[in-house]
């Protein structure tokens, strides 16, 4: 993990296209800005695993679907 100090007003780059802005802090809460390309998904990571899982969930499920398709055409 690379552990960066900014200031207010202050960014990094990730990449190219990419460019997080320190906004402020308000205590223990730090409020970031990001500059990307409108195309680039950005997300918080809760909601990256809960869709991350969910997607996996679904993902089961169609296979399990399909299984059952190939034992009915047997049928």
């Amino acid at each position: 993990m690379l552990v960066l100090s900014r200031k207010t007003g202050e960014s990094i780059m990730i990449g190219d296209q990419i460019e997080l802005v320190v906004l402020g802090t308000e205590g223990d809460v730090v409020k970031l800005g990001v500059v990307a390309p409108q195309q680039q998904r950005i997300l918080r990571k809760e909601i990256y695993v809960a869709l991350k899982e969910s997607n996996e969930e679904a993902s089961k499920t169609a296979i399990n679907v399909d299984h059952l398709r190939n034992f009915l055409k047997k049928k």
